[in-house]
């Protein structure tokens, strides 16, 4: 039998191999066909499951907020999952507590029905598959690419509490991000991330610091994109540097994660010296550890604007 120790490293070690765990559960009969379907987070995502303890309410919350529960000395609030999915449960049985952004919340959900180790790969862009929903970034084919897998939608955690909570997502505060960038004339930031609401509080904060910048959906559409802006650099005779000033990633992406995409870079030749910035709701040591193995150049939690626009500022000075 594995020991805990064994697991972890386990765990630890799928991110030098583009994998990942995903957490599977149901949250009840969807309104459409009435099924209940598989849902699915990221296992690095979730610091516990619990029976549903008991909740207290809170006069004037959010009808998605069910309360709040006292758990190991926190007080957390507890939200109605199946309600902002737009599913009925028969029951609600258990608590997902996540850390997400340097946050804590859990999740209420019907029942949790295993844990699943994928390969990005099997992992597409709900908006390149056209399924794109609001609160999904991406369909899990959990039999691998085969007719007939059974799919799990992957939730977009930044779009649920933008959902629930709008000013946990507020646009970004023009007085956060300080004075403009200073960039290589002709030069752009190439940032990637699966979640729509991440994607523009980035663009956002990019077009603030006066940076001109490409915003990719996905590991793989970003490193698809470098090599074409390589092949076009090499064509006209310049470096990649003098196309591209900094990359932009964050770690969860289908097809092809942060961490690949990081290593990808760092161990090519032609992107020497190019600074990788890793952005990421995957907070913690950890997670911290992993980025300094693959070579990234910095890493921030998500969504802090100031602390982003001086660690972008950083990271750039460091490269020139």
């Amino acid at each position: 039998m594995k020991t805990v120790q064994q697991e972890v490293d386990e765990r630890t070690h799928l991110t030098s191999s583009n994998q990942f765990e995903l957490l599977l559960f149901k949250l009840g009969k969807d309104k459409v066909l009435g099924q209940s379907e598989l849902f699915g987070i990221n296992v690095f995502k979730i610091r516990e499951i619990v029976a549903m303890p008991e909740i207290t309410p809170i006069a004037g919350a959010s009808p998605y907020a069910l309360g709040v529960v006292n758990l190991r000395g926190q007080v957390i609030p507890v939200l109605d999952l199946p309600a902002i999915v737009g599913c009925t449960p028969e029951k609600l049985n258990i608590l997902l507590v996540t850390e997400y952004a340097r946050s804590t919340q859990a999740f209420a959900v019907e029942s949790v029905e295993d844990i699943v180790r994928l390969d990005w790969k099997q992992v597409l862009s709900a908006e390149a598959s056209g399924a794109a929903g609001k609160l999904v970034t991406s369909i899990a084919r959990l039999d691998g690419n085969k007719d007939g897998s059974r799919l799990a939608q992957v939730l977009d955690v930044e779009a649920i509490l933008q959902m629930v909570s709008p000013s946990a997502t507020a646009d970004v505060d023009p007085n956060q991000v300080g004075e403009r960038l200073q960039l290589p004339p002709g030069a752009i930031v190439l940032a990637a991330d699966d979640s729509f609401v991440a994607r523009s509080l980035i663009e956002q904060e990019l077009q603030l610091l006066h940076a001109p910048c490409e915003i990719t959906k996905s590991g793989k559409e970003a490193w698809e994109l470098l090599n074409a802006i390589a092949q076009s650099a090499a064509a006209e005779g310049k470096s990649v540097r003098d196309k591209v000033a900094l990359v932009l990633t964050d770690l969860e992406m289908p097809e092809m994660d942060g961490f690949t995409l990081t290593r990808n870079i760092k161990q090519d030749p032609r992107f020497s010296g190019l600074p990788v910035l890793i952005h990421s709701s995957l907070s913690g040591s950890a997670n911290e550890d992993h980025v300094r193995s693959v070579g990234a150049d910095g890493y921030v939690a998500k969504f802090a604007a100031q602390e982003l626009a001086e660690t972008i500022r950083r990271v750039l000075s460091a490269s020139r």
